[in-house]
């Protein structure tokens, strides 16, 4: 089955984004249809900007300076095993009532999010955890360090399952159905393994380290981007190299830092530290919009870099969230800008809630912020943390928020509705 045939669009309809364009046509894999029957890797179970008009929000309370004291701690929970900075969390995607962490102290854990009890402790790595994350059932959690060590683990019976030495990581990622794990080297390769067996798939680099990647809604193929400012699309069932977005042109001129998938398995989206989103047609692989992330403010610092982004899974916007302290909201048929909030941070990591038009964005201030989609206005903030923050999830409810930080913690956020 080749990867365009569930997709209903072709290249024209992409002169111009619409509101059609942005409609789920079906295309993604069940899970329960999908089986990997690797060393052959069976995938086929699964069946330029037109500037707007800027609203600039200054509706803001004084900002603290990151690393002082917060002044109160809005905190449900907060985990304080770790020795060093946390760089990265994620939650049990099921019920939210466990969480992992990865940090400095080349430590993992997996706790409850109700009482910050340890579960599991991840042990066995050489250098700082910086990915994590369970598979789609909750039943497996994976941790991998920067030097290229990844463990998989059983989370009831609290036994590692499976493990990989490799080259430096810099990502690390499950298939959203099946229990393979893509994984991003330095050197550029992307390495794909399924669990428990070990069966392993390679997708060469071209020199170039590997930055982020994604694997799209179908299932069957993944975007990857690279510290040259390129992006590519692979087919997961046999490697092969589908389109190749070059740095440059009207790709990116800078490394990119960040992506995500829209769920009509055609659009996705890039960012960069040259300050720009660019929107792909992964069919195509075209690029169909710049999305800039505004100036460089020199009182919060020297870059403008997209560091986090994501479509909203219920209305056709993205949001665009950058160091020099602004989360932006597109609107992706027209490619106008909505709003503009001015965060007065820099902001690390942008997640929309998944049952109103609220963008959560996490700052290196310290603090969780919450803005309205349809004014532009924050709606509330949280504060506990009294370093940046490096990462955070939100549960599939909305209504729990996890953070990790360079204050060695990590904390709960419990969200109610009225503010959101």
């Amino acid at each position: 089955m080749d990867p365009e045939d569930d997709v209903n669009l072709n290249e024209d309809d992409f002169e111009e984004v619409t509101d059609e364009d942005l409609q789920p046509n079906g295309g993604g894999g069940g899970g329960d249809d999908i089986e990997y029957e690797m060393g052959d890797m069976d995938l086929e179970q699964y069946d330029d900007y037109e500037e707007g008009e800027e609203e600039y929000n200054e509706e803001m309370q004084p900002d603290e300076e990151a690393g002082a004291a917060p002044t109160s701690d809005d905190a449900d929970v907060c985990f304080k095993k770790h020795s060093g900075s946390v760089f990265a969390c994620a939650l049990e995607p099921t019920t939210g009532s466990l969480a992992i962490s990865g940090g400095e102290d080349d430590k993992a854990y997996v706790w409850n999010t109700s009482d910050g009890a340890v579960i599991l402790e991840c042990s066995g790595h050489k250098d700082s955890v910086t990915c994590v994350g369970f598979n789609r059932e909750g039943t497996l959690a994976a941790s991998g360090d920067m030097s290229g060590i990844i463990k998989v683990w059983k989370v009831e019976s609290k036994e590692e399952l499976w493990s990989f030495e490799g080259s430096d990581l810099e990502w690390l990622r499950w298939h959203p159905v099946a229990n393979v794990l893509l994984g991003g080297t330095s050197e550029g390769d992307v390495w794909m393994w399924k669990v428990p067996s070990g069966d392993t798939k390679m997708m060469q680099g071209h020199g170039c380290l590997t930055s982020c990647g994604r694997v799209l809604p179908d299932g069957k193929r993944c975007i990857v981007g690279y510290e040259d400012g390129a992006s590519k699309i692979w087919d997961l069932k046999d490697q092969a190299l589908l389109h190749h977005i070059k740095a440059g042109g009207h790709g990116h001129s800078d490394s990119i830092t960040c992506m995500d998938c829209h769920k009509d398995n055609v659009m996705a989206l890039t960012g960069s530290v040259d300050g720009t989103a660019k929107l792909l047609n992964t069919n195509t692989g075209k690029v169909v919009a710049t999305f800039p992330a505004g100036a460089i403010d020199e009182s919060i610092g020297d870059t403008n870099s997209v560091e986090s982004l994501e479509f909203s899974s219920s209305q056709s916007l993205v949001a665009i969230g950058s160091l020099n302290g602004l989360l932006s909201i597109w609107d992706v048929p027209t490619q106008k800008l909505r709003h503009q909030c001015r965060t007065e941070t820099g902001v690390v990591k942008v997640k929309w809630d998944p049952t109103s038009p609220v963008v959560i964005a996490a700052g290196l201030d310290g603090r969780i912020q919450l803005w309205d989609a349809r004014s532009g206005q924050r709606s509330s903030s949280y504060e506990g943390h009294s370093k940046e923050i490096l990462d955070f999830d939100l549960s599939s409810d909305g209504n729990t928020i996890l953070t990790s930080s360079g204050d060695d913690t990590c904390r709960i956020f419990k969200i109610s509705q009225p503010e959101r």
